[in-house]
Order: C-alpha cells, then sequence, then structure tokens
C-alpha cells in the first residue's frame, strides 16, 4: 500500500486510495472467509472529507475511532449479543435447548492526506450510519516577499 501513496503527490490521491483499497486482493480474501465488513462510502467535498460506515443495528457506544501516529484514521467496531431466555439464565440451570449469540469486530485504518486537520475530526451516528466529518486545512495564503534590495 505505501508504494501507491508515493504515486500521488497532489491532495487528490485520498478517494483513489480508497477505491484501491477495495478492489485489492486481500479485501476478496476477507470476502471469502465470509468476514463481513460494512460498507464505507468516501466523499471528498470542497471543504471536507467524508466517511461514512454502514452500521445498522450498532450504537455510537460500539465504535472507537482514533488518529495513530502514523496519520491513519482508524475505527474500531466490538458489538457483543447474546440472545437468550431470561429465565433460563436466572435459573442457572444451563440448559439450553437454543441460545444465540454473536460477537462482531472490525477495524479499518485510512490514511489521511496532509491536508486536513486532525483536531476538528468529528463523527456522529444516526439511523444506522456512522458518519466522520474530516475538515480540510486552508492553504496558507502566498505572501509576496519578493522587494527591491537598495545598493548602498
Amino acid at each position: 500500500m505505501l508504494p501507491m501513496i508515493a504515486r500521488f503527490n497532489d491532495q487528490n490521491w485520498f478517494p483513489s486510495l480508497f477505491n484501491d483499497f477495495f478492489d485489492d486482493d486481500v479485501w476478496m480474501t476477507t470476502r471469502k472467509n465470509n468476514v463481513t465488513a460494512p460498507a464505507v462510502n468516501v466523499i471528498e467535498e470542497e471543504k471536507e472529507y467524508k466517511v461514512e460506515v454502514a452500521a445498522p443495528g450498532m450504537n455510537k457506544e460500539d465504535f472507537q475511532i482514533k488518529v495513530d501516529n502514523d496519520n491513519n484514521l482508524v475505527i474500531s467496531l466490538e458489538k457483543k449479543s447474546d440472545k437468550g431466555d431470561n429465565k433460563q439464565e436466572k435459573d442457572k440451570q444451563h440448559k439450553y435447548l437454543r441460545r444465540e449469540f454473536s460477537y462482531s469486530k472490525y477495524q479499518q485504518a485510512f490514511t489521511l492526506p496532509d491536508n486536513v486537520d486532525k483536531a476538528a475530526i468529528t463523527a456522529h451516528m444516526a439511523d444506522g450510519v456512522l458518519s466522520i466529518d474530516i475538515p480540510k486545512t486552508q492553504p496558507a495564503p502566498v505572501v509576496d516577499t519578493s522587494r527591491q534590495i537598495e545598493i548602498k
């Protein structure tokens, strides 16, 4: 993945990096092993990038989002579900005829481009979609430092 990053010198590589990742053979191997990963949208707007993660049935407490020291946005999900008969649990007989439980864990890291304000990244959860807003930094204005030098 790192050689791919080196090819993109301008700030337009961010969406391409995500597209290349999802077409990668590693992703296909994950799908062949029946590991399900949430669908992710990456959107570039004029003033920010947006990452949307489809997460039906999840809530904000199931997620952790961080920016690591390698300039990656890391999204982690961990969900435990136990659908059992409460009466059996109270009796502590452990004579289950049927009991369903699940455990889901997911983590994905996205390399952030250089033109983002990492301190201003925000996230919110609504209608089964985790949305992460990544504001772009404004380029510093070019200051004209040219001047005439007086010869003494």
